[in-house]
């Protein structure tokens, strides 16, 4: 039922190509006409040897043209059948890894969170390029296949009846072998699939943190991993590619015992009653292997279409996840000015088992500064991903001036806000790029923003300036230039909302002063919200919220936090005094 579903799945997007199908299946069918014409052509020949010395060459040489016409006909019609099909392949797959990336930007984060990225690449990469080369085959192999047998069977019949019934009689051993060894090896390359999965996923992960991995010395570890993991590849390759052997091997003995069948019953055919001449002998030995041929064929085909279903299994699974909604009312524009934002009565938790925050309320005016304290793991950087949507709150609401904030898109929602997160993100291609992010920005503009931040001096002393070229994931540079350009970018698009989490990190002392007198200027009128793990940069804060196991504790100023004595003093004595002994 599942590969009967998936099987549908696939055809969805063949059927959107139908004008290619429709010319494999004509081109096809010439192929098939021609190959199955040419026997007749060679029979009739053999028919003009009439005796020692007796010859009818005239006729022979009128075969021998109708012959020739007939096989560059079959030729140009099988180049034109393999250039549809590859079309056609290539057009399936192009729609699928299109359809795949358009998927992985409307699922939730949360899918992104549970599953490797490295399995992610392997579904869109891999899986689809085997999917490939199984669809090519199968249509190669099966159109070309399923008209030969059924025209071969008809042609067969109308020569002889008798020895027809032989040839279907045994054929159905074929199946049999096929059928088994099919079905075996759909569940052998689905776990070849998903080993190579996790493979990729570690690989990817592995190469992604090698600073992690050496810094840490864990080389040997990880080695010892990939090899076990290494050794569960190649014993389910090995597996799945026995098995699909079997196929070959095994098909072909039963087409040998068909031809032999043909081959007795026809020679007693013409020794008893002369039913048959030897032409029509000869005619029917072509079509018999003819006639099995294709089984063989396509059993080969069905190993590799086995492969191909099991990648379109795992492709499947990741469209069917379910979308991010929208409602069908929701505003599609930025919201230009607001009032307030405010959590009320909240509750949420990955995990239904452990519970996380529960009656969460909170209400932020437009201007103020928020900072978010607590240990790690009490739902500071989760208040974020719920303020932001990138989880859906469980219970309560987010009231944006009133308004749910599930009434606006998720686009719309979020250009009011700026990020500069702990953890930076640079792509490849110019310092520019990575600030302007492809928004329509004037040079004067983007420099601005650059000196605000204390950037421009760095890039500035780089090869190229704003057109140095940064590697992925900006390699060439230190975390510090990384967080300043990511500082640079919030600089420059001005946003009414400001989300700052530990956005200071990778900075030295001196730079970070620069950077906070900048923020002072940015936030100025706007609202913030600041996630910190160092107390003694949100002194300055309107309102410091403490937070521990989902919940706010405390809240007010950092004097007043100080003089009340509670958690945040706690916190705030332990860092003053983990950092004088760090100084001394």
């Amino acid at each position: 039922m599942k590969k009967r579903s998936t099987f549908s799945f696939l055809m969805k997007y063949v059927l959107k190509k139908w004008y290619l199908l429709l010319a494999s299946i004509v081109f096809a069918a010439i192929c098939v006409a021609g190959a199955l014409y040419i026997p007749i052509l060679t029979g009739q020949g053999v028919d003009l040897i009439i005796d020692m010395g007796i010859v009818d060459f005239e006729g022979l040489i009128k075969i021998i043209k109708i012959a020739l016409i007939t096989v560059g006909i079959t030729i140009f019609s099988q180049l034109f059948l393999s250039l549809s099909n590859n079309r056609l392949a290539a057009g399936v797959v192009c729609e699928i890894r299109k359809d795949v990336m358009e998927k992985i930007h409307k699922i939730p984060i949360s899918y992104a969170d549970t599953h490797p990225a490295g399995d992610l690449v392997s579904r869109m990469i891999a899986d689809v390029e085997t999917l490939s080369d199984g669809l090519l085959m199968g249509f190669t192999q099966v159109f070309t296949g399923v008209l030969t047998i059924l025209g071969t069977l008809v042609l067969m019949l109308l020569f002889n009846w008798k020895i027809t019934l032989v040839v279907v009689f045994i054929t159905p051993l074929s199946f049999f072998v096929a059928g088994f060894v099919s079905k075996k090896t759909y569940n052998l390359f689905k776990k070849q699939n998903e080993a190579r999965s996790k493979q990729v996923a570690f690989i990817n992960e592995t190469i992604g943190n090698q600073k992690v991995v050496r810094a840490f010395g864990k080389e040997a570890d990880h080695m010892e991993a990939f090899c076990k993991m290494n050794e569960e590849f190649r014993d389910a390759s090995l597996k799945a590619t026995f098995f699909s052997s079997l196929t070959n091997p095994s098909t072909r003995f039963v087409n040998s015992l068909v031809y032999a069948a043909v081959a007795i019953f026809g020679a007693l055919s013409i020794a008893k009653n002369g039913v048959l001449t030897v032409g029509e002998l000869t005619i029917f030995l072509s079509y018999a292997n003819q006639y099995t041929k294709p089984f063989n064929e396509i059993s080969g085909v069905l190993t590799e279409f086995q492969n191909a279903i099991s990648c379109a299994d795992r492709i499947k699974e990741l469209l069917d996840e379910a979308e991010i909604i929208e409602k069908e009312d929701a505003k599609t524009e930025k919201k230009e000015a607001f009032e307030s934002i405010e959590f009320k009565d909240i509750g949420f938790s990955y995990t239904e088992k452990q519970k996380l925050i529960e009656n969460f309320s909170l209400k932020v005016n437009r201007g103020k500064r928020i900072a978010i304290v607590g240990p790690t793991g009490c739902g500071k950087t989760t208040l974020i991903n719920l303020l932001m949507r990138f989880y859906e709150v469980k219970s309560g609401e987010i009231l944006f001036d009133d308004e749910n904030i599930k009434d606006y898109t998720r686009e719309a929602y979020r250009d009011n806000f700026g990020m500069v997160l702990q953890e930076t993100w640079l792509r490849k291609g110019t310092v520019k790029d990575n600030i302007t992010l492809g928004r329509d920005f004037t040079d004067e503009e983007v420099v601005k923003a650059c000196r605000e931040c204390h950037a421009h001096g760095f890039i500035e002393r780089m090869q190229k300036g704003y057109d140095t070229e940064i590697n992925e994931d900006g390699g060439n540079l230190s975390n510090g230039q990384k967080q300043l350009l990511c500082i640079a970018r919030v600089m420059l698009i001005n946003p009414p909302i400001l989300i700052l989490d530990e956005a200071t990190s990778s900075i030295d002392t001196r730079t970070e002063l620069k950077v906070q007198d900048a923020f002072a200027k940015l936030m100025k009128g706007k609202t913030s919200f600041i996630v910190a793990h160092r107390l003694s940069t949100i002194k300055n804060a309107d309102i410091i919220l403490v937070m521990k196991d989902g919940n706010i504790i405390e809240q007010g100023s950092h004097d007043e936090l100080i003089k009340k004595g509670g958690f945040y003093k706690e916190l705030y004595m332990s860092q003053w005094a983990e950092e004088e002994k760090q100084s001394v």
